[in-house]
């Protein structure tokens, strides 16, 4: 009788667990190791993505609720839920945030996609005529300037959409271009809030400012150019034929650039004087593309009316056909555009980490990491963990462990987080996106070729950033 007490005891999620001042500590219990192999096999299912054709959000989303189940059922036992309530809490709070601000973000951009702007760009590059070895750097440079403010992925199908229309019969010179593409769009998202959810999570949490964003700049043209310019040599000045073709913007496209920009400006605002979250500035913007989404809305008959007399009289027929399939600017559908699985994987991703941190296995980490590590040694290494667990979860869990260090090593773990997925082309939602865009002619041993190249551009910008911004590392 004694031995049955003793076992059923043993079964107890609480057995192995000690308390704390905040809970329980799970990590010697059944519940830890059922919840770390939980997110292990839903991890490991979001990796084989392209292969499984299964989206990201579904594991991860079964992944948090039974791994919150776990948990709930273990502070049950205990007799206390204040500390799993008010972690629940705090992690649906942490996700609300990052979801509305990305939902804003994600629209438009999905508006300016569905007003040309993006077309009109490529059109313009496609007809001047550049050779091989130009329109490398042409596509590469645009992805840096452009993903700071544009998310990375959208720039990079953009730029992987002109290299396959110009290069679609030289696999070699679309392989070297996809890698440029996706280590100056990571690079170039890396010292800017709105480059990568990364560095989005960073600036949230109070980490670094938005002002502070700029020290990361030239260590990111580092990482860039050093890989760019080394590939280049590889690319020949063949000229291939110069392609026209006309895209006319549709109504609005460069007032809703301007107002994006005013929304990312709103933002800053909100944060930088009145320390409110910076979504509270994005939501706003939201309502200035609402209200002239209403204004294209109200005034599209008289527009058209205007410019069906124009091409009657110029007997434009092209021009009369393209009218008669305006489709009027509507907000709520450029939102249902957004990218929900990549949204919902974040929630996911947010509560597994969150429930493993409840659990104690953060602590034990961070106690390893930048306790017994040199936190830079710890931040580098970040990287190339990025390059192989997706960038996401990996700067959820150091901004969950919330270690104390210096604003040096929280700029470094930003570029590390940022830029470490570029060495290899699963590491970055860019290079997984281009490798299913380029149908074979960018692949991921085609990328891990060149790792040792993107390597040296990595350590080179951690080099730089140690010299350049050694000031912030004084600071707290």
């Amino acid at each position: 009788m004694k031995r049955l007490v003793a076992a059923l005891a043993m079964v107890s999620p609480t057995a192995f667990a000690a308390t704390t001042g905040q809970g329980l500590d799970l990590t010697q219990s059944w519940v830890g190791y059922a919840s770390l192999a939980i997110f292990a096999v839903a991890y490991s299912l979001v990796m084989l993505e392209e292969k499984l054709h299964l989206r990201k959000s579904k594991p991860v989303l079964l992944a948090a609720g039974l791994i919150w189940l776990l948990i709930g059922f273990a502070y049950s036992q205990w007799g206390n839920m204040a500390p799993a309530h008010a972690a629940l809490e705090h992690n649906l709070l942490e996700y609300a945030e990052l979801l509305l601000f990305l939902l804003v973000a994600m629209t438009y951009i999905s508006a300016m996609e569905e007003r040309r702007l993006f077309d009109g760009l490529k059109a313009w590059i496609l007809s001047k005529g550049y050779d091989l070895r130009s329109l490398f750097w042409i596509t590469g440079i645009l992805s840096f300037f452009i993903s700071p403010v544009a998310d990375n992925l959208t720039t990079a199908l953009l730029m992987c959409t002109i290299v396959l229309k110009i290069g679609g019969d030289n696999p070699r010179f679309i392989n070297l271009a996809c890698i440029n593409i996706v280590v100056a769009a990571n690079a170039g998202g890396a010292f800017s809030p709105f480059g990568d959810i990364t560095t989005l999570m960073v600036w949230q949490a109070g980490k670094v400012t938005f002002a502070e964003f700029g020290a990361l700049f030239i260590p990111s043209v580092v990482n860039y150019v050093i890989p760019a310019f080394i590939m280049s040599l590889f690319i020949p000045r063949t000229q291939p034929d110069v392609m026209q073709e006309h895209v006319e913007l549709k109504r609005g496209a460069r007032r809703i650039m301007v107002l994006f920009l005013l929304t990312i400006a709103t933002a800053v605002a909100f944060h930088g004087f009145i320390h409110f979250p910076p979504v509270m500035g994005m939501m706003m913007g939201l309502a200035y593309l609402q209200f002239f989404g209403f204004y294209l809305c109200r005034t599209l008959p008289r527009s058209l009316a205007r410019k069906r007399a124009i091409a009657e009289a110029k007997n434009d027929e092209a021009a009369l056909r393209r009218l008669g399939s305006v489709v009027p600017f509507d907000v709520f559908r450029r939102i249902s555009h957004a990218e929900w699985d990549t949204l919902l994987f974040f929630y996911g991703v947010v509560m597994c980490v969150g429930g493993l941190s409840l659990i104690g296995y953060l602590s034990l980490v961070s106690n390893v990491m930048y306790l017994e590590w040199n936190p830079i040694w710890a931040n580098t290494l970040v990287g190339v963990l990025s390059a192989v667990v997706d960038n996401i979860p990996v700067m959820f869990a150091v901004l969950t462990m919330s270690p104390e260090m210096s604003h040096g090593n929280w700029l470094l773990v930003t570029l590390t987080a940022g830029v470490g997925g570029s060495l290899l082309s699963l590491g970055s939602a860019a290079g997984v996106a281009l490798m299913g865009q380029a149908h074979g002619k960018y692949t991921f041993f085609g990328h891990l070729k060149w790792a040792p190249v993107i390597m040296l551009g990595y350590l080179a910008s951690i080099g730089v950033h140690l010299v350049l911004n050694s000031h912030y590392f004084h600071m707290q």
